[in-house]
């Protein structure tokens, strides 16, 4: 979509876009770069039209760069609150209308990225308040002497652990653990494909979320989708696995309750222990879950 400015027209009828001039942007004073008024003009045209797709891919781009990404509160190994952080992101709605006096009238020549705060969704205060009662629990058992599958269900736990899913809100395996790589240190150990054992980076994470399934539907949470093994696994009773895979099936499901809950994960031993939590006003209704 194409941005043209009625008053810049009022203000450059006579005069022709000046190649020579720049706008200096700066970040804490100091220098980042210069950028020119044709480096966002359209090209053959005397008129001041902005293209609106270079000038975001600027934006984006100084983003990228610049911006920090908040940091929810979580609780720490012992089960002590660690505070919440803001982050920050460049405002653009401030530095356009700055850009804007530069490209149309030319007053001024240098621009401070003006930076806005973003709070996390998760403070320190809504932590302690969904902590107090336990909602939902299943432990599953494995077998810790075999690192690479261990190394896979530890990283895949901690990847979960503290998410808290707000009313109204679905949750996706796939998209909180992300893509399981070498470079986030997850190792090849066994998966069944089609029925059979074989070996692939991530093997063993589908005892997290088939865990992680069992303690959800105890706390009587909505199953969206879930997928069983092609063939029986050894740390769940049968038809009470889920299976996930990055570019196969996922397990999801959705807080229909009114109240936010708090997934808690962690390994001790040779246990995995997934617990939901959630306020002491929360109206649930949990579920039985069978257990070995």
């Amino acid at each position: 979509m194409i941005l043209s400015f009625v008053f810049g027209l009022l203000l450059m009828t006579t005069q022709q876009v000046n190649t020579q001039d720049h706008l200096e942007i700066t970040k804490d004073g100091h220098t980042v770069t210069n950028i020119n008024r044709l480096d966002f003009s359209f090209p053959y045209t005397d008129l001041p039209i902005i293209d609106s797709n270079k000038y975001n891919q600027f934006l984006d781009k100084l983003d990228k760069q610049f911006s920090v990404e908040p940091k929810n509160a979580s609780f720490d190994q012992h089960g002590q609150i660690i505070a919440e952080q803001a982050g920050y992101r460049i405002h653009r709605q401030s530095f356009t209308e700055q850009y804007y006096a530069y490209y149309f009238s030319q007053q001024q020549s240098k621009l401070e990225i003006p930076m806005l705060s973003v709070y996390p969704k998760v403070d320190s205060e809504l932590l302690g308040a969904i902590r107090s009662i336990r909602i939902g629990r299943y432990v599953t058992t494995f077998n810790s002497h075999n690192k690479k599958r261990s190394t896979n269900i530890q990283l895949a736990a901690e990847a979960i652990n503290n998410y808290v899913v707000f009313p109204g809100e679905g949750f996706s395996f796939n998209k909180v653990v992300g893509k399981r790589t070498t470079a986030k240190g997850y190792l090849r150990a066994p998966v069944i494909v089609k029925g059979e054992f074989s070996e692939d980076i991530g093997g063993g994470i589908c005892q997290v979320s088939s865990t992680l399934y069992n303690a959800v539907d105890n706390a009587g949470l909505k199953i969206v989708q879930r997928f069983s093994h092609s063939r029986k696994v050894p740390y769940i009773p049968p038809g009470r696995d889920a299976t996930v895979s990055w570019y196969g099936p996922d397990f999801e499901f959705k807080n229909m309750y009114n109240q936010p809950v708090l997934i808690q994960a962690k390994t001790l031993g040779n246990l995995l222990i997934i617990k939901v939590y959630s306020s002491d006003s929360i109206e649930y209704i949990p579920r039985k879950i069978p257990s070995f």
